[in-house]
């Protein structure tokens, strides 16, 4: 069964999912795909991991690198899961382009190239926004796009980290 957790945050309200040991969701309130992959229903319930998602914020919204993740189970396609798990990949304060994450994709298939179109969609779709860094992933020209917590926080997230 899930449990939600509300922790209020510098930019905004943040509904937390998860189950008994791992996050399954992370969403600003009023984001696009807000709590889509979450099972209902689902009561309020404070977990352990629920803990140390807060601790996590805690030390985000400070400035500086967790140093940890709490164990992470979000809901998805295979394709999405391969995709947010190179997302875990990009450090504190650095970004990379749907396009690089696409060439790593390739890259691990043996193809020749990958649609980074189809990057966006998973970056997109992304249920453990913030500890699972979509924020980081910038247009090819290191434009701000699309990012379902919206522009603004996008933008706010990347000057907390020091990397816009």
């Amino acid at each position: 069964m899930e449990f939600i957790h509300y922790v209020d945050s510098p930019l905004g309200t943040i509904l937390l999912a998860g189950e008994e040991d791992a996050i399954t969701g992370l969403w600003f309130e009023g984001q696009q795909h807000y709590a889509q992959t979450l099972v209902r229903p689902a009561a309020e319930k404070y977990l352990p991991v629920f803990s140390q998602a807060e601790d996590w914020l805690s030390i985000y919204f400070g400035g500086k690198d967790p140093g940890f993740l709490p164990r992470l189970a979000p809901k998805g396609t295979p394709f999405q899961k391969e995709v947010w798990d190179i997302l875990l990949s990009v450090p504190f304060g650095r970004t990379t382009t749907y396009g690089e994450i696409a060439a790593v994709i390739a890259d691990q298939r043996g193809l020749a190239a990958f649609p980074a179109r189809a990057v966006g969609g998973a970056v997109g779709r992304n249920p453990v926004s913030l500890i699972n860094p979509c924020h980081r992933v910038l247009g090819a020209r290191g434009e701000l796009t699309g990012y379902a917590g919206g522009l603004q926080r996008k933008e706010a997230l990347l000057r907390l980290e020091g990397a816009f």
